[in-house]
Protein backbone atom coordinates (compact mmCIF):
# COMPACT_ATOMS: atom_id res chain seq x y z
CA UNK A 1 0.00 0.00 0.00
CA UNK A 2 1.54 3.14 -0.84
CA UNK A 3 0.14 6.45 0.53
CA UNK A 4 0.70 10.17 -0.38
CA UNK A 5 3.56 12.09 0.51
CA UNK A 6 1.17 13.84 2.97
CA UNK A 7 1.10 10.77 5.49
CA UNK A 8 -3.10 11.95 5.23
CA UNK A 9 -4.72 9.24 3.42
CA UNK A 10 -6.56 10.45 0.26
CA UNK A 11 -9.52 9.21 -1.91
CA UNK A 12 -7.50 6.40 -4.01
CA UNK A 13 -6.47 4.83 -0.26
CA UNK A 14 -10.40 4.89 0.54
CA UNK A 15 -11.30 3.30 -2.65
CA UNK A 16 -8.76 0.59 -2.59
CA UNK A 17 -9.63 -0.43 0.75
CA UNK A 18 -13.36 -0.04 -0.05
CA UNK A 19 -12.55 -2.95 -2.87
CA UNK A 20 -10.23 -5.08 -0.66
CA UNK A 21 -13.05 -5.35 1.67
CA UNK A 22 -15.74 -6.27 -1.41
CA UNK A 23 -13.25 -8.13 -3.08
CA UNK A 24 -13.22 -12.37 -3.13
CA UNK A 25 -10.47 -13.06 -5.33
CA UNK A 26 -6.85 -14.16 -3.65
CA UNK A 27 -9.05 -14.76 -0.42
CA UNK A 28 -9.32 -18.62 1.48
CA UNK A 29 -12.82 -18.90 2.79
CA UNK A 30 -11.80 -19.91 7.10
CA UNK A 31 -15.29 -19.65 8.40
CA UNK A 32 -19.34 -18.94 7.39
CA UNK A 33 -21.78 -19.11 9.78
CA UNK A 34 -24.87 -17.07 10.87
CA UNK A 35 -24.32 -14.52 9.03
CA UNK A 36 -20.31 -14.47 9.56
CA UNK A 37 -17.61 -14.66 7.16
CA UNK A 38 -13.58 -15.13 7.95
CA UNK A 39 -11.32 -14.40 4.93
CA UNK A 40 -7.56 -15.04 5.09
CA UNK A 41 -5.48 -13.87 1.96
CA UNK A 42 -4.16 -16.38 -0.25
CA UNK A 43 -0.48 -16.21 -0.05
CA UNK A 44 1.45 -14.40 -3.21
CA UNK A 45 3.30 -17.12 -5.30
CA UNK A 46 5.45 -14.70 -7.23
CA UNK A 47 9.05 -13.93 -5.57
CA UNK A 48 10.06 -14.44 -2.13
CA UNK A 49 6.99 -13.65 -0.39
CA UNK A 50 7.75 -15.93 2.72
CA UNK A 51 8.08 -12.95 5.43
CA UNK A 52 4.92 -11.29 4.03
CA UNK A 53 2.26 -10.52 6.09
CA UNK A 54 -1.10 -11.35 4.82
CA UNK A 55 -4.45 -9.79 5.24
CA UNK A 56 -7.52 -11.38 7.56
CA UNK A 57 -11.12 -10.17 6.71
CA UNK A 58 -13.89 -10.52 8.91
CA UNK A 59 -17.39 -9.56 7.42
CA UNK A 60 -20.89 -9.92 9.30
CA UNK A 61 -24.55 -9.22 8.25
CA UNK A 62 -26.55 -7.32 10.65
CA UNK A 63 -30.41 -7.21 10.70
CA UNK A 64 -31.11 -5.29 13.75
CA UNK A 65 -28.62 -2.27 14.24
CA UNK A 66 -28.38 0.50 11.37
CA UNK A 67 -25.17 1.58 9.82
CA UNK A 68 -24.33 5.08 11.23
CA UNK A 69 -24.86 3.51 14.70
CA UNK A 70 -22.27 0.80 13.89
CA UNK A 71 -20.15 3.52 12.71
CA UNK A 72 -20.42 5.46 15.72
CA UNK A 73 -19.88 2.28 18.00
CA UNK A 74 -16.33 2.00 15.99
CA UNK A 75 -15.53 5.66 16.97
CA UNK A 76 -16.60 6.48 20.21
CA UNK A 77 -13.34 5.85 22.15
CA UNK A 78 -15.36 6.06 25.72
CA UNK A 79 -18.03 3.39 24.75
CA UNK A 80 -15.18 1.35 23.98
CA UNK A 81 -14.21 1.30 27.29
CA UNK A 82 -17.29 -0.13 28.06
CA UNK A 83 -17.77 -3.27 25.21
CA UNK A 84 -14.24 -4.07 24.42
CA UNK A 85 -13.02 -6.74 26.90
CA UNK A 86 -9.27 -7.57 25.38
CA UNK A 87 -7.95 -3.65 25.51
CA UNK A 88 -5.64 -2.72 28.25
CA UNK A 89 -5.67 1.39 27.60
CA UNK A 90 -6.86 3.38 24.51
CA UNK A 91 -6.27 6.55 24.17
CA UNK A 92 -6.55 9.40 21.88
CA UNK A 93 -3.21 11.74 21.64
CA UNK A 94 -4.13 14.80 18.76
CA UNK A 95 -5.95 15.54 16.07
CA UNK A 96 -4.76 15.84 12.27
CA UNK A 97 -7.33 16.93 10.31
CA UNK A 98 -11.43 17.24 10.82
CA UNK A 99 -11.39 13.47 9.60
CA UNK A 100 -8.13 12.07 11.01
CA UNK A 101 -6.71 11.91 14.13
CA UNK A 102 -3.46 10.01 15.95
CA UNK A 103 -4.23 7.49 19.20
CA UNK A 104 -2.59 4.50 21.40
CA UNK A 105 -4.02 1.31 21.71
CA UNK A 106 -3.05 -1.73 23.83
CA UNK A 107 -4.37 -5.08 24.34
CA UNK A 108 -4.24 -8.31 26.07
CA UNK A 109 -3.35 -11.69 24.87
CA UNK A 110 -4.00 -14.38 26.29
CA UNK A 111 -0.81 -16.01 28.40
CA UNK A 112 2.23 -16.63 27.26
CA UNK A 113 1.74 -13.97 24.69
CA UNK A 114 3.03 -10.77 25.65
CA UNK A 115 0.35 -8.20 25.67
CA UNK A 116 0.14 -5.80 22.33
CA UNK A 117 0.14 -1.95 21.53
CA UNK A 118 0.27 0.46 18.56
CA UNK A 119 0.27 4.03 17.65
CA UNK A 120 -1.73 4.49 14.83
CA UNK A 121 -2.95 7.60 12.50
CA UNK A 122 -6.72 6.62 11.93
CA UNK A 123 -8.64 8.72 9.01
CA UNK A 124 -12.42 8.30 8.63
CA UNK A 125 -15.03 8.86 5.18
CA UNK A 126 -18.74 9.03 4.99
CA UNK A 127 -21.47 9.20 2.76
CA UNK A 128 -25.05 8.91 3.35
CA UNK A 129 -24.88 4.44 3.31
CA UNK A 130 -21.20 3.84 3.19
CA UNK A 131 -18.58 4.42 6.39
CA UNK A 132 -15.03 3.67 5.95
CA UNK A 133 -12.53 3.77 8.82
CA UNK A 134 -8.67 2.96 7.95
CA UNK A 135 -5.56 3.23 10.34
CA UNK A 136 -2.01 2.52 9.90
CA UNK A 137 1.14 2.70 12.45
CA UNK A 138 2.74 5.72 12.84
CA UNK A 139 6.16 6.79 14.86
CA UNK A 140 5.25 9.17 17.71
CA UNK A 141 8.74 10.52 19.70
CA UNK A 142 6.61 11.03 22.17
CA UNK A 143 4.82 7.48 22.26
CA UNK A 144 7.72 5.06 21.90
CA UNK A 145 7.79 1.14 22.55
CA UNK A 146 7.22 0.22 25.85
CA UNK A 147 9.74 -2.39 27.61
CA UNK A 148 6.79 -4.15 28.96
CA UNK A 149 5.02 -4.66 25.61
CA UNK A 150 5.49 -5.66 22.21
CA UNK A 151 4.87 -2.68 19.53
CA UNK A 152 2.78 -4.51 16.84
CA UNK A 153 2.72 -3.03 13.39
CA UNK A 154 -1.02 -2.28 11.70
CA UNK A 155 0.16 -1.86 8.26
CA UNK A 156 -3.52 -1.35 6.70
CA UNK A 157 -6.70 -1.85 9.16
CA UNK A 158 -10.29 -0.65 9.08
CA UNK A 159 -13.92 -1.17 8.65
CA UNK A 160 -16.08 -0.63 5.84
CA UNK A 161 -19.78 -0.51 6.46
CA UNK A 162 -22.06 -0.49 4.08
CA UNK A 163 -26.29 0.36 4.91
CA UNK A 164 -28.62 -2.23 3.72
CA UNK A 165 -31.98 -0.56 5.47
CA UNK A 166 -33.47 1.69 7.97
CA UNK A 167 -32.13 -1.17 10.40
CA UNK A 168 -29.16 -3.18 8.69
CA UNK A 169 -25.74 -3.26 7.69
CA UNK A 170 -23.31 -5.40 6.29
CA UNK A 171 -20.09 -4.79 8.75
CA UNK A 172 -16.25 -5.34 7.49
CA UNK A 173 -13.54 -5.91 9.61
CA UNK A 174 -10.16 -5.80 7.38
CA UNK A 175 -6.38 -5.99 8.49
CA UNK A 176 -3.20 -6.17 7.66
CA UNK A 177 -1.38 -6.41 10.68
CA UNK A 178 2.16 -7.89 12.22
CA UNK A 179 2.30 -8.40 15.53
CA UNK A 180 5.84 -8.87 16.01
CA UNK A 181 7.15 -11.02 18.46
CA UNK A 182 6.72 -14.73 18.36
CA UNK A 183 3.37 -16.22 18.17
CA UNK A 184 3.00 -19.54 17.41
CA UNK A 185 0.99 -20.71 14.05
CA UNK A 186 -1.39 -22.13 15.56
CA UNK A 187 -2.52 -19.41 17.55
CA UNK A 188 -2.94 -17.17 14.75
CA UNK A 189 -4.75 -19.83 12.68
CA UNK A 190 -6.97 -19.66 16.11
CA UNK A 191 -7.78 -16.33 15.09
CA UNK A 192 -9.30 -17.10 11.97
CA UNK A 193 -11.57 -19.58 12.52
CA UNK A 194 -12.25 -19.13 16.83
CA UNK A 195 -11.37 -15.83 18.13
CA UNK A 196 -12.54 -13.46 15.02
CA UNK A 197 -15.97 -14.78 15.23
CA UNK A 198 -16.45 -14.17 18.96
CA UNK A 199 -14.71 -10.25 18.27
CA UNK A 200 -17.66 -10.00 15.50
CA UNK A 201 -20.48 -10.92 18.26
CA UNK A 202 -18.97 -8.87 20.18
CA UNK A 203 -19.61 -5.35 18.30
CA UNK A 204 -22.56 -6.46 16.70
CA UNK A 205 -23.49 -6.74 20.45
CA UNK A 206 -22.00 -3.66 21.69
CA UNK A 207 -24.19 -1.75 18.18
CA UNK A 208 -27.51 -2.92 19.83
CA UNK A 209 -26.46 -1.50 23.11
CA UNK A 210 -25.06 1.90 21.92
CA UNK A 211 -28.18 3.81 21.98
CA UNK A 212 -29.62 2.91 25.44
CA UNK A 213 -26.03 3.73 26.70
CA UNK A 214 -25.03 7.10 24.60
CA UNK A 215 -28.49 8.84 25.73
CA UNK A 216 -26.83 8.59 29.44
CA UNK A 217 -23.86 9.93 28.05
CA UNK A 218 -23.39 12.85 26.60
CA UNK A 219 -25.70 12.11 23.95
CA UNK A 220 -24.86 15.19 21.62
CA UNK A 221 -21.01 14.41 21.88
CA UNK A 222 -19.79 13.11 18.23
CA UNK A 223 -16.42 15.26 17.56
CA UNK A 224 -16.51 12.13 14.66
CA UNK A 225 -19.35 13.39 12.50
CA UNK A 226 -19.03 17.32 14.26
CA UNK A 227 -15.26 17.95 14.28
CA UNK A 228 -15.75 21.63 16.05
CA UNK A 229 -16.95 19.19 19.17
CA UNK A 230 -13.29 18.33 19.32
CA UNK A 231 -10.75 19.09 22.73
CA UNK A 232 -7.81 17.15 20.78
CA UNK A 233 -4.82 19.66 20.53
CA UNK A 234 -3.92 20.08 16.90
CA UNK A 235 -0.54 18.12 15.54
CA UNK A 236 1.10 18.55 12.41
CA UNK A 237 0.95 15.13 9.95
CA UNK A 238 4.41 16.09 8.87
CA UNK A 239 5.59 15.62 12.54
CA UNK A 240 4.97 11.64 11.82
CA UNK A 241 6.70 9.06 9.88
CA UNK A 242 4.88 5.79 8.38
CA UNK A 243 6.12 2.45 10.75
CA UNK A 244 7.64 -0.03 9.09
CA UNK A 245 6.87 -3.42 10.29
CA UNK A 246 10.82 -4.14 9.68
CA UNK A 247 12.53 -1.33 11.45
CA UNK A 248 10.99 -2.36 15.01
CA UNK A 249 12.48 -5.09 16.92
CA UNK A 250 10.86 -8.86 16.74
CA UNK A 251 10.67 -9.16 20.37
CA UNK A 252 9.98 -12.60 21.95
CA UNK A 253 7.56 -13.04 23.95
CA UNK A 254 10.01 -15.31 26.80
CA UNK A 255 10.86 -12.06 29.16
CA UNK A 256 14.12 -13.48 29.92
CA UNK A 257 15.56 -13.81 26.10
CA UNK A 258 17.37 -11.11 24.13
CA UNK A 259 15.23 -9.58 21.38
CA UNK A 260 17.73 -9.04 19.36
CA UNK A 261 18.02 -12.47 18.62
CA UNK A 262 14.94 -12.46 16.70
CA UNK A 263 15.46 -9.06 14.86
CA UNK A 264 16.13 -11.34 11.42
CA UNK A 265 13.24 -13.28 11.64
CA UNK A 266 11.07 -9.90 10.84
Amino acid sequence: MAFPATILPDDCVFSDFKQQCLSTENWSKKYDSRGMQVWAEVPSKKGNHGNQVHKIKCRMTIEDVPAATMYDVIQDGQYRREWDRNMLESYDIARLSDTADVGYYAWKCPSPIKNRDVVTLRSWQKTDEEYIIVNFSVKHSKHPPKTDLVRAVSILTGYYVKSTGPNACIFTYLSQADPKGSIPKPVVNAFSRIVAPKVLKCVHAAGQSYPAWKRDNSPDHKPWLYPPQSTLPTMDPAELSIQRADSLENVDEDNDKDANDDEDSS
